[in-house]
């Protein structure tokens, strides 16, 4: 038998760490998601799990183990369940039976004011949900509750997996910072059923929050890319002109493309959460299988009108700071090669140059040299006739003609040297 993967049974037991919460009507939950203000991803998640220690401490539950991904414990008449996440940690409290007031505040006592100002994160989502049996008569009660309880203009209703429970809230925030979800199940449903239709309806709230983080990124680089798209346009502009020097444009030309690389290393991972995030929403909206309830916009129709919007925008930021950068780096890669043509131009005007130089240059020489053939012949025929006058007036020849004859065969001899040498030399 083959040896197991160090790692195999830890990646099974993944698969089946975070099972749907098992709840039976009536009952009550409350959810939170704590988010870091800053640095969420490389947060110390030792301050998580100790945060989550004290909570279970002042209420009597057991405690968890050093370095958990997910923790479930009794916690007095609530059962806790705790998750901790890429970028927050959730925590939700479920208690069996109803309140006797409907989203009572009291029901998120289990999460302390004091605790909650002590942890490493803050709110980022706090939902509070209901779960009743389906009113016996039927839809139209489920409408009397949900017209007491929630807001009707934004009130989003459907039917469930099939119609197996009625589903509501509609998205605001009650004086207590909580956002409402109330769930009406038919009788025999399971207990499983039931709470994987609550855990996806917070989960689509938790994630959108997560998500809409992109838009509030998205509204700040749009800023700062208004302020660059002028600069950018107008140094493209001016490369056609020839005021500015195309080794001062592509300067300038580069220095934007630097902003827009950091902007984009800054806002990448932000955006990249974002989408994923989507895509969660978006899967747990179509998993509830939402049927309409009474002509009732349904939750996928509400965040289609005021969730898909706010995406599009951050899809917008991100595709423009990216065509951004591209035309820059496009920009620059034509000034380099207006800049190679420029050097160019330079170099062969100045091996132009070089070569008429050394023409003047060499022609000097041969110059100098001519004179310099001269100039030693002279020498050397003074020097020679002052050596054979004395013969020469022996044996009666006249001075001038000895000079004359000394002076070719000098000058020649002397010109036949500097030739060989030259020779040489090359």
């Amino acid at each position: 038998m083959a040896e197991d993967h160090p790692r195999r049974q830890e990646m099974v037991n993944e698969l089946h760490a975070r099972p749907f919460p098992t709840l039976r009507a009536p009952c009550r939950a409350v959810y939170l998601a704590l988010l870091p203000p800053a640095d969420a991803a490389q947060r110390d998640r030792a301050g998580d799990i100790a945060q989550l220690r004290a909570l279970v401490a002042a209420q009597g539950g057991q405690s968890p183990a050093d370095g958990a991904g997910h923790f479930t414990t009794q916690m007095g008449r609530a059962t806790l369940k705790w998750e901790s996440h890429t970028e927050f940690v959730t925590y939700a409290a479920f208690t069996d039976g109803p309140s006797a007031r409907a989203f009572d505040p009291a029901d998120a006592e289990v999460f302390p004011i004091a605790w909650q100002e002590a942890a490493p994160g803050r709110r980022i989502a706090a939902v509070q949900v209901r779960v009743e049996p389906l009113p016996e008569d039927g839809e139209a009660g489920v409408v009397a509750r949900l017209e007491e309880w929630l807001s009707p203009d934004s009130l989003a209703v459907s039917w469930a997996l099939g119609g197996d429970a009625a589903v509501a809230s509609d998205f605001r925030l009650d004086p207590a910072g909580f956002m409402r979800v109330a769930v009406f199940v038919r009788e025999g449903v399971g207990e499983r059923r039931v709470g994987r239709i609550v855990h996806q309806l917070v989960e689509i709230e938790i994630y959108r929050a997560m998500a809409m983080l992109g838009l509030a990124r998205a509204r700040e680089l749009t800023a700062t890319l208004n302020a660059l798209d002028p600069r950018l346009s107008a140094l493209v502009a001016s490369m056609s002109a020839d005021g500015q020097g195309a080794e001062e444009t592509l300067h300038d030309l580069l220095g934007i493309s630097a902003e827009l690389e950091a902007l984009a290393a800054r806002h990448s991972f932000r955006f990249g959460a974002t989408w994923a995030y989507e895509a969660i929403v978006a899967q747990r909206i179509e998993a509830l299988r939402e049927d309409r309830f009474r002509g009732r916009q349904t939750i996928g129709e509400f965040m289609q009108r005021r969730f898909d919007p706010a995406m599009r925008t951050a899809h917008s930021a991100d595709r423009r700071i990216e065509q951004m950068a591209g035309r820059a780096a496009r920009a620059a890669e034509l000034l380099r090669t207006r800049v190679d043509v420029e050097r160019s131009a330079q170099n062969q005007a100045l091996l132009a140059s070089m070569d008429r130089r050394a023409d003047l240059q060499l022609r000097l020489q041969h110059t100098v040299e001519g004179l310099s053939v001269v100039a030693i012949s002279y020498y050397a025929v003074s020097l020679l006739g002052y050596l054979l006058a004395p013969a020469a007036k022996a044996a009666g020849v006249d001075k001038t003609l000895l000079l004359s004859a000394l002076a070719a065969a000098v000058f020649a001899g002397v010109w036949l040297m500097v030739r060989a040498i030259r020779k040489r030399v090359r």
